[in-house]
């Protein structure tokens, strides 16, 4: 009876000892089973960091990018209310150009008729004042004429050759000019010295300063003056040709009234 109760208890301790071991064995599994779990959450975690890092970083280079452009754009849209509005400019000042041209191709048909009479009417005036530079004048006149026909030169290049020609005939007015040329005198051909005094006067005298004379714009001849007109007019000519200083001389004028 006491082996019997001596046997059942090495089998409970025994029982008991494999009992502990299976214990702590599964205690061990479990153990290992819960940091292998920990560490594979760890690398996950890190992986997933990692990739957050990723993803921040290109949502900022993304963001970086995006306000570079806004920039471009907003930028592009003042140049393009620029353009539009040089546009309109440029159309606005089309139309008027359209307007101009049509405006100028009216001007052009009446400009050709006014350039003639322009020409007509110095012609006219050329032949009926004094005789002065008489050639050079006219041939001023033949030139004017000859372009006015000419399809080569344009309509504004002849209407400012005649400006131009009317400028020089008014001054005349107020140069003096000497000059040597030949006139009818006495039925014949005669060198004599010229003195154009503005227009108020028209003058010669002969080389060896025996024969003196003016311009009669009325009876449109030459009329030899006196003596006492001999030495204003030698001296006027010596003025005009800066031989002589300036100084008060002798000339024979029409008065008005007279």
């Amino acid at each position: 009876m006491k082996v019997l109760q001596t046997g059942s208890g090495l089998i409970s301790a025994l029982m008991l000892l494999v009992s502990a071991l299976w214990g702590s064995a599964v205690s061990a599994q479990s153990l290992n089973e819960v940091l292998e779990v920990r560490s594979a959450t760890t690398q996950e975690g890190k992986a997933s960091q990692m990739r957050i890092d990723e993803v921040k970083d290109d949502t900022r280079d993304l963001l970086t990018k995006y306000k570079q452009i806004m920039k471009v754009v907003d930028g592009l849209k003042v140049y393009n209310l620029q353009q539009e509005r040089l546009i309109r400019n440029q159309e606005q000042e089309l139309a008027e150009l359209e307007a101009s041209i049509d405006n100028v191709t009216v001007i052009e048909r009446q400009m050709g008729p006014l350039i003639e009479r322009m020409i007509t009417n110095l012609g006219k005036f050329v032949s009926m004042d004094i005789p002065f530079l008489i050639k050079e004048r006219e041939e001023r006149i033949a030139f004017l004429e000859e372009t006015l026909d000419r399809a080569d030169v344009s309509v504004a290049e002849k209407f400012s050759q005649v400006l131009q020609a009317y400028q020089v005939e008014n001054q005349y007015g107020s140069t003096i000019e000497a000059y040597t040329d030949v006139i009818d005198l006495g039925g014949g051909q005669r060198q004599v010295d010229l003195l154009k005094w503005g227009r108020v006067a028209l003058v010669f005298q002969t080389p060896d300063a025996e024969t003196t004379g003016v311009w009669d714009n009325e009876a449109r001849s030459w009329v030899i003056l006196g003596d006492e007109f001999r030495t204003g007019v030698r001296d006027a000519l010596r003025i005009a040709r800066k031989t002589q200083t300036a100084d008060l001389v002798k000339l024979p004028v029409r008065a008005a009234g007279e």
